[in-house]
């Protein structure tokens, strides 16, 4: 995997996984240390999975919210898009996690938090050294074209 890399995982594609969720549902993204690497053959992942970085500083049990679910997807022509108009940042400061490596995304409302995909953020990063900011590719966090 590459930095920037966005990793759906297999489950997530499944064609019921989304069936239960709301357009209300919020969906955040958590900053993940390597205790656990994710994979996209994690079976149900969920983010009680993985070791999320220690909430200090600037950052937050949880992480931040990317919008609602019906908010991040559209349709137009053929194309889904998911996207948010939220790109993640958490400030440097001397009390943030020092070994910072995915992004989780995941849905904060649902039961069992289930997460969706994974950004790889070339970790370890250094929270306390520089900010951390992910940035969404201009094309939306992912897109799924009818063939």
């Amino acid at each position: 995997m590459a930095t920037g890399d966005i990793i759906w995982f297999e489950e997530a594609r499944t064609f019921g996984y989304f069936a239960g969720w709301a357009g209300t549902d919020d969906i955040k993204v958590a900053v993940l240390d390597n205790t656990t690497a994710p994979t996209a053959a994690t079976a149900t992942p969920a983010l009680g999975d993985f070791t999320e970085v220690g909430a200090a500083g600037s950052y937050t049990a949880g992480g931040t919210s990317l919008g609602t679910w019906a908010a991040m997807n559209s349709e137009s022509g053929g194309t889904g898009t998911v996207d948010s108009g939220t790109n993640p940042t958490w400030a440097q400061n001397a009390s943030n996690d020092t070994d910072a490596h995915w992004g989780l995304i995941y849905n904060d409302t649902q039961s069992g938090d289930p997460a969706i995909a994974f950004v790889e953020l070339g970790g370890p990063v250094d929270m306390s050294a520089g900010s951390l900011t992910i940035t969404w590719n201009a094309s939306g966090i992912a897109t799924i074209t009818a063939a």
